[in-house]
């Protein structure tokens, strides 16, 4: 693997970081800025719509830009809105910064990782898809908490001012080592990658991305007051099961990277199936120590396995799209992790507990389940006459059997 998609992860590593580490500070930022709390709360909203709307927009504006020079004007603009939030004594200032930090990560996943998926080479997207997911949940596993310790002992601006210094590593390697345009040079055409963006296939594959993340974020969101009201562990013991959840995550990852490319299914059937099970067999045994330790871990594992899998499949059903194929998998990803917390808080205020996220959860990954199936079933009663270039016969095996079809 060149060592320039590692240099990606850890500039996806820094965004995550920044994504996910207010969560730690957003009391200081209030009391230092003269704010409400839930106005504080405000900018991790504000971050969360900007990476929805900013991977399609951000990618469709730099499309017609090599791929080096996209990368660095998202990665340098990143950085210096995070200066420029270190600096501010403004919220609105700190606000927008955070809108422009959203926009200017989006545009870069979603342009890493087609450029990763390409640098690896055609039978390697799933490794080059783990490097860069596996720094978003090296954030949640040191990125949030060093954030936080950053945070107390110097204040959050400091914080961000580590966001920045992360950043910069990966700005020299993009420099050196990704071309500053394709081999064929080939100007990427809008309408067409967006007409191949709506093959049944690949919409509903990002379907499958979507509601998988949202089961993911819906659950760990909330599973600070789950192990606390429910599992009776005091508040010391959140941080840990937050990086409990990140080790699991890293570990998906991983697994997910090395079987996404060949044989996918071999991992997304049984995987998607254990991991329902596993949100209701948690919800079960929330107050049960021993059990929450290890689900933990192996939702967190089994959550980010099939995730990732499934857009790494995306990139390949994308394979006629693909300067907007990243940007479209990353929208579905924060579509879910978006949603997902709502239905999960909208089951809490329901009156039904801290444990109902994870049968919202649950039933989440069934209707990725039941949208495959459905999807499945039309496929097979397609002739293959009827059926147009978006999905051939070879196409038609690979999901059957697991092959890639590229």
């Amino acid at each position: 693997m060149p060592i320039v998609i590692y240099m990606l992860g850890l500039a996806v590593f820094a965004q995550g970081t920044s994504e996910f580490m207010l969560s730690g500070l957003i009391p200081e930022i209030a009391g230092d800025l003269g704010v409400s709390v839930p106005a504080a709360g405000t900018l991790t909203s504000a971050f969360a719509v900007g990476m929805i709307v900013g991977a399609p927009l951000m990618a469709v504006l730099s499309l017609r830009w090599p791929r080096r020079r996209a990368l660095l004007v998202f990665l340098v603009a990143f950085t210096l809105v995070h200066v420029a939030g270190a600096l501010t004594a403004d919220f609105g200032v700190l606000l927008a910064t955070r809108v422009v930090a959203a926009l200017a990560n989006a545009g870069f996943l979603a342009v890493g990782l087609a450029t990763a998926a390409g640098l690896a080479g055609p039978a390697a997207k799933g490794r080059a898809t783990a490097v860069l997911l596996g720094g978003v949940t090296l954030a949640c596993v040191a990125g949030v908490p060093a954030g936080a310790v950053l945070g107390q002992a110097w204040g959050w601006r400091a914080a961000f001012w580590a966001v920045a210094a992360v950043s910069a590593p990966a700005v020299l390697a993009i420099l050196r080592s990704v071309p500053a345009a394709p081999p064929d040079a080939a100007v990427p055409d809008a309408r067409r990658e967006l007409r191949a963006l709506r093959r049944p296939r690949l919409l509903v594959t990002l379907s499958l991305g979507a509601l998988v993340n949202g089961a993911t974020f819906c659950a760990f969101t909330y599973l600070a007051p789950l192990v606390t009201d429910v599992g009776g562990f005091g508040p010391g013991w959140v941080p840990v099961f937050l990086a409990l959840f990140g080790l699991g995550s890293f570990a998906g990852v991983t697994i997910g990277g090395r079987v996404s490319d060949e044989r996918p299914m071999r991992l997304l059937v049984p995987g998607g199936l254990a991991l329902a099970a596993g949100w209701l067999l948690l919800m079960a045994t929330a107050d049960a120590p021993a059990w929450v330790f290890a689900l933990v871990f192996v939702q967190g594992a089994l959550s980010f396995a099939v995730g990732s899998t499934l857009i790494t499949r995306a990139l390949y059903e994308a394979v006629e799209a693909p300067s907007l194929g990243g940007s479209f998998a990353t929208a579905a990803l924060n579509v879910g992790a978006a949603v997902g917390p709502v239905l999960g808080g909208a089951a809490i205020g329901a009156g039904l507990g801290y444990r109902s996220p994870l049968w919202v959860s649950a039933l989440l990954v069934a209707l990725a389940f039941a949208t495959a199936g459905a999807a499945l079933a039309v496929r097979r009663r397609r002739s293959p006459a009827a059926r147009d270039d978006s999905g051939d016969l070879r196409d038609l095996r690979a999901s059957r059997g697991g092959e890639s079809p590229s």
